[in-house]
């Protein structure tokens, strides 16, 4: 038996006309047609369920055993589309009650509702497929239409348009900046850069990105998560670290007369940088750790954090101690003080480890929420 299978991948069919789906049967697809046409006369859908209608009229005529259906998806993303498609398909093959082999003669309107053809594959054999182009005068007027109809669409209107214009104000902009004395290739640079950007932005897709950091920042202003605060005041103190490690590096350059080799300016920064480095360590993760357990989801090896913090901020600055000369802002560190560093480094990581591992175990933690 031959099911020839209209596919209305967004719906428009369930959600202009009110028509429940799957439709079966020439005449309840026919009716369907009729109904969107009337509803949305310009919608390609029309054309596909009266296409399935011809095609099952010319094939039933040769005395095939054949059926129509309409089936639709949801208008939303293309798997959660598709799924919906494989289940109605899966409705129309139990309500055709034959014990004949179903194959499929799929009908769209585009690109878009092909990308269902492997659901459908996966329950059926698929024996063709037709794609609809509407035929149309190319002329003046349907070029003006298609155009119109284009630019109708928000998501094209802002793609086309807005590059566009920035485009076309560019020299209007830049001989008002000559009429100010303001340099026009400087203008002309900032808004290429900002096509350029633009273009960058919304050719890698990064729309969803950006709206996702936001809702995210959003829902933690609104929850009142400390890790904001913590966060905030991490980030301070790291760049205060980086001016430490640099006038670190100065200091011992001073002290030397000379320039630094590559190893002494990297340890020279390290030991200015690495205590604010931990102090912002330790701080984020006890902000971490406040949000856990006001969440419910609190776990005693959470406390490892800070305490790893400590020890191996406590060994990068006696290590980088251990290399630099005496000079202003520097702890100059011996062999034996090293050697107590490390180990006291060690300790502090072995023994956080093990007495939160003791606790988890004998003491309570919350239950997830």
């Amino acid at each position: 038996m031959l099911l020839v299978l209209c596919v209305d991948l967004d719906d428009d069919l369930g959600r202009k006309t009110g028509i429940p789906t799957p439709v079966i049967g020439d005449e309840d697809v026919t009716e369907a047609a009729v109904a969107l046409a009337t509803a949305d006369p310009e919608d390609s859908d029309v054309n596909v369920l009266f296409q399935g209608v011809n095609v099952h009229d010319e094939l039933a005529a040769d005395g095939e055993a054949i059926e129509v259906a309409a089936v639709t998806g949801v208008d939303g993303p293309d798997v959660k589309a598709n799924r919906a498609v494989g289940q109605e398909v899966d409705r129309v093959l139990a309500e055709l009650s034959t014990s004949e082999e179903v194959s499929a003669v799929v009908i769209t309107d585009g690109a878009q509702d092909e990308s269902v053809l492997p659901v459908i594959r996966s329950r059926m054999p698929i024996d063709g497929m037709r794609r609809v182009v509407v035929r149309q005068a190319q002329d003046l007027e349907s070029l003006y239409y298609t155009i119109k109809q284009v630019l109708a669409d928000p998501e094209t209107r802002g793609t086309i348009l807005i590059p566009l214009g920035v485009l076309l104000l560019i020299y209007p902009l830049v001989v008002v900046a000559n009429l100010f004395d303001v340099a026009g290739a400087a203008v002309l640079g900032i808004l290429s850069g900002a096509v350029g950007l633009y273009s960058l932005f919304r050719g890698l897709g990064l729309e969803d990105s950006v709206d996702g950091a936001a809702e995210s920042v959003r829902n933690v202003l609104y929850t009142g998560r400390v890790t904001l605060v913590t966060y905030v005041v991490a980030l301070a103190l790291v760049v205060v670290g980086g001016v430490q490690g640099v006038e670190t590096v100065d200091a011992v350059g001073g002290v030397q007369g000379s320039s630094l080799a590559a190893g002494t300016t990297l340890a020279a920064f390290v030991h200015g940088f690495v205590q604010w480095l931990g102090v912002a360590g330790v701080t984020s993760s006890l902000g971490q750790i406040t949000d856990e357990y006001l969440a419910g989801r609190f776990r005693w090896r959470y406390l490892n954090a800070p305490f790893y913090v400590v020890s191996i901020a406590v060994v990068l600055f006696a290590v980088s101690g251990f290399f630099l000369p005496d000079a202003p802002g520097v702890t100059a560190l011996g062999l034996s003080e090293l050697a107590m560093a490390l180990a006291a480094g060690t300790l502090i990581g072995v023994l956080s480890t093990l007495a939160f591992a003791v606790a988890e175990s004998q003491l309570p933690s919350a239950e997830p929420v």
